[in-house]
């Protein structure tokens, strides 16, 4: 039982990365007796949050007993390595010469060349004064100042004790890569996608865009590398922000926002008599296909109202393709056969409709009445207006 349970906490504690070992640093360098000399690691790839590195310094014909990434096989990841000394004796080499060193981190060049040209150590991220013949450290991004996210090199400065012979060093860095970040996915990179999304078209009209956005950089993160999207041509680019923005559009709720919007801004408009705006409004959510039998309503309402009866027909039918049972519709058409001089073809919907009501307590009488009596405050008029009303028995 305790096995088990030492297994699951060990298995649930792990972070989800690698030891990249294709890109661990290993290099052999013979420093001259009194002097300082540099050496810069490998580049780090994408996503590197820690890493491992030992110094060893063998005598002549010394071998290692073991290369750290082999010894890194066996540690899944950089918690599988304890706090403190513990752990850098767990990775140190089995093996090590009589000669000692000092040694400095740096995370630039300029700072490098500077440690080795004057010994100037005071910016150093990490500095190791006591002679040692082998050391191993463990350096993570929140703990070290040496290990920043997004740094690529680090320089290793050492400075040989011995005041007679060479001495030979082997340093070796071995990377832990953060599986997500190796995506390239950094907090920056993200705000840059997300930035970028709020200056389109399409998330301007919105009142608020940022679940939109959002939505795009996360699809956007899912099927692609950082890397592999700055690398697509601007017109690539273009076309993922659109398929996505697509896609996004519909599942954020964004479209049902726009068009409440713009059914709001058009109510607006139709309420100060600004028709032709309202006008635009509904045209907008019909063209791109979102409209509701009532934006059909409205539209031909308003075109019935700038006396374009010939446009409210147009609309108004295309509505009652979408519901033959709303009253309200079959009202505004028979309002615009009437206006457009059309009497027989009014009567008819007139006539058939008398008896229901448009709405739970509105009838269709009442309401033909209150119409006529807004028509009449617009400056529309028909000689027919009182022909209708005694037709259905409101005279």
């Amino acid at each position: 039982m305790l096995f088990i349970s030492i297994f699951y906490q060990s298995a649930f504690a792990q972070k989800d990365g690698y030891w990249d070992k294709d890109r661990a640093t290993t290099k052999e360098i013979v420093v001259s007796a009194r002097d300082r000399i540099l050496i810069k690691t490998d580049d780090f790839p994408v996503g590197t949050t820690e890493l491992i590195y030992r110094i060893t310094l063998l005598d002549e014909n010394q071998q290692l007993a073991s290369s750290l990434v082999s010894v890194l096989k066996a540690i899944p990841d950089p918690t599988g390595i304890s706090q403190g000394s513990a752990g850098a004796v767990f990775v140190l080499s089995k093996v090590s010469g009589s000669d000692k060193c000092k040694y400095a981190v740096f995370s630039s060049s300029e700072l490098a060349l500077e440690y080795q040209k004057k010994a100037k150590k005071d910016k150093a991220c990490l500095v190791q004064d006591t002679p040692v013949s082998k050391d191993a450290k463990r350096l993570s991004v929140d703990k070290s100042a040496c290990l920043k996210p997004g740094i690529e090199n680090l320089w290793f400065g050492f400075e040989s004790t011995n005041w007679i012979l060479k001495q030979k060093i082997i340093l070796e860095v071995v990377p832990w890569v953060d599986t997500k970040l190796s995506r390239g996915w950094s907090l920056e990179n993200r705000k840059s996608i997300i930035n970028q999304c709020e200056t389109s078209a399409l998330a301007r009209k919105l009142a608020n865009s940022d679940d939109f956005c959002v939505c795009i950089q996360e699809k956007m993160e899912k099927k692609y590398k950082f890397q592999e999207f700055q690398k697509l041509l601007a017109i690539e680019q273009a076309k993922v922000y659109k398929d996505f923005g697509n896609s996004c559009f519909n599942e954020t709720g964004a479209s049902r926002e726009l068009y409440n919007d713009l059914r709001k801004q058009a109510a607006g408009f139709a309420k100060k008599g600004d028709y032709g705006n309202a006008i635009a409004q509904y045209a907008t959510i019909i063209n791109e296909g979102k409209a509701t039998v009532l934006d059909y309503n409205a539209i031909g309402t308003n075109y019935i109202l700038t006396k374009q009866y010939g446009k409210a027909i147009k609309f108004l039918k295309e509505g009652v393709k979408l519901d033959d049972s709303e009253l309200l519709l079959k009202l505004n058409l028979a309002h615009a056969y009437l206006l457009n001089n059309n009497y027989s073809a009014a009567k008819a919907i007139y006539k058939e409709y008398q008896t229901q009501n448009v709405t739970d307590s509105l009838s269709w009488s009442q309401k033909v009445k209150l119409d006529f009596e807004t028509f009449k405050k617009a400056g529309l008029s028909s000689g027919d207006f009182d022909r209708v009303l005694k037709l259905l028995g409101n005279d």
